[in-house]
């Protein structure tokens, strides 16, 4: 289950279609392209368990950069094209990559990254390039398109934001050196998901997040075709369903959120009777937009529970969470528990911090004191959330311990927020945390602690948002900021965030949405 045999078996087959310019890459294409770049690779000193990076838009070339670091035994760390340079540049020196890939559509931030990472050994860019890097294309048409000798599994490392305000990366190593492992993912989507080479993938999001980086290449691993849109457009995503008679797809809530919104009319217009399963993951999905989505599309909505670090996961049909509304499924791989502050496991129906035994190792990179807080005694991993399991074993999650954010399916812790808010000349103290949002599901809310009152309102809050948006990518900045006279604070300094957070979710059953 690799690229590489199909693409001996079935070498015209299309491994992805670019759904906007329509753009194919064949499974012979992306192998003889793999090929080149792990020749490529070696030729400039990159080993086995060596670290590259790419910045990227969602480009026709994206996977065959991943599958040449995969088969090349690297592993590769794809960054948000939508951070600043300093915050992608932070990621690139953390990870220690030696190869930097980006585009031509990025370059005023390759530009940028030049200064602020200097271990980085060579530079390539797709579509053109710009002082300081080498045209990808040249750099790598020379090489032999046959496997290179040393070929071992490599795997992605891809970072999520981190508690202490700096992103983290979640390193998962391969289960085996052979390229062809089936892993656990690759097992779900083979059994309950039904994939296989029939599979026609609409792939809706931004490659550099984990769910549709792993899922694509699964796909890929079974020998399916993957259309992937550039952006995501509610319409367009439907137009494409019926053009291509796309059997799978995944999705998260803002998505659905955005497509019952389109005018009936238009939601009624395209014929969907292709899909066969729709998986939704990422953040919780609102029970009545569920309801709507199951109404619209049927009986096929999947959802699951899991995270980057992989050390669990939970599933869900539709059939069942119609009669478990509001839960994310029962464990399939790890083993679910609930435990108390202090590790006990309590009894189904209590509150508590939800963990997994029996999951993936996975450490955060250069993070040994993040990594063991997410452990507890008996060994058990979590993610942070908070959640009761019924005596069936379904998990239904209430709160977050870590006041992570999820705004439009995307994980934004707020400490990087706070910490530059409180550095602001007019700003004593902050508190940055997630609020009900009809649409992303949360949106990014700041509470701030003015030096003085008087300048409280509406031209400061302005001021403070265009200030964070100078440093921080748009999304992690807040929509809005009030302002408090004083922050509740203990006399040791803790910040009691859940007083102030609780005043917004006043009438919400559950803390998530």
């Amino acid at each position: 289950m690799h690229p590489s045999i199909h693409a001996q078996s079935t070498p015209d087959k299309p491994a992805w279609r670019m759904a906007g310019s329509g753009q194919t890459v064949s499974y012979r294409q992306l192998d003889e392209a793999s090929n080149r770049l792990a020749h490529y690779f070696r030729s400039v000193g990159v080993g086995i368990g060596d670290r590259i990076a790419l910045m990227l838009e969602n480009h026709p070339r994206y996977f065959e950069i991943c599958w040449a670091a995969q088969r090349a035994g690297i592993v590769y760390t794809a960054i948000s094209s939508r951070l600043t340079a300093g915050e992608a540049a932070y990621i690139v020196n953390d990870c220690g990559a030696k190869v930097f890939i980006s585009s031509m559509a990025l370059a005023g931030q390759a530009a940028e990254l030049l200064g602020q990472t200097p271990r980085v050994q060579t530079r390539l860019m797709l579509d053109g390039t710009i002082d300081g890097y080498q045209a990808y294309e040249a750099a790598v048409a020379g090489f032999p398109t046959e496997r290179i000798a040393d070929e071992s599994a490599g795997g992605d490392m891809l970072y999520s934001s981190g508690t202490t305000g700096r992103p983290k990366g979640v390193f998962v190593p391969p289960e085996s050196t052979d390229i062809a492992y089936v892993n656990s993912l690759l097992k779900v989507c083979i059994g309950p998901w039904q994939m296989g080479p029939e599979t026609l993938y609409l792939s809706p999001g931004p490659l550099y997040h984990a769910a549709p980086l792993r899922f694509a290449m699964a796909v890929m691993r079974l020998g399916g075709t993957v259309v992937v849109m550039e952006h995501f457009d509610a319409a367009e995503f439907l137009a494409l369903v019926e053009k291509h008679r796309i059997t799978h797809t995944q999705v998260v809530p803002t998505m659905f959120v955005r497509m019952l919104k389109l005018p009936e009319a238009q939601r009624r217009a395209h014929d969907l009777s292709s899909l066969r399963i729709a998986i939704h993951a990422a953040a919780p999905c609102p029970v009545p937009v569920k309801e709507q989505m199951i109404a619209w599309w049927g009986p096929i909505i999947w959802e699951y529970y899991a995270g980057t670090e992989g050390m669990g996961m939970t599933l869900v049909n539709s059939a069942d969470w119609l009669t478990h509304k509001g839960t994310v499924g029962r464990a399939v791989v790890g083993v679910l528990h609930i435990c108390d502050d202090d590790g006990n496991e309590l009894p189904p129906g209590q509150n508590g911090g939800v963990y997994f035994s029996d999951g993936k190792a996975f450490e955060y990179h250069n993070d040994p004191e993040k990594t063991a807080a997410a452990r507890n005694a008996r060994g058990w991993t979590t993610l942070g959330d908070i959640g009761t399991m019924d005596a069936e074993g379904y998990l239904y999650l209430t709160d977050r311990k870590a006041h992570m954010i999820i705004s439009g399916g995307v994980n934004i812790y707020p400490q990087e927020a706070e910490n530059l808010l409180v550095t602001h000349p007019k700003v004593l103290d902050v508190a940055v945390f997630g609020v009900p949002n009809e649409e992303f599901g949360e949106e990014v809310k700041a509470v701030v602690q003015p030096r003085d009152m008087a300048h409280a309102g509406k031209a400061l809050e302005q001021e403070l948002i265009a200030f964070c948006r100078e440093h921080l990518s748009a999304i992690k900045c807040p929509r809005s900021i009030d302002f408090e006279a004083e922050l509740p604070r203990h006399p040791t300094g803790k910040l009691y965030k859940r007083l102030l957070r609780d005043r917004y979710w006043k009438g919400h059953a559950s803390k998530i949405v």
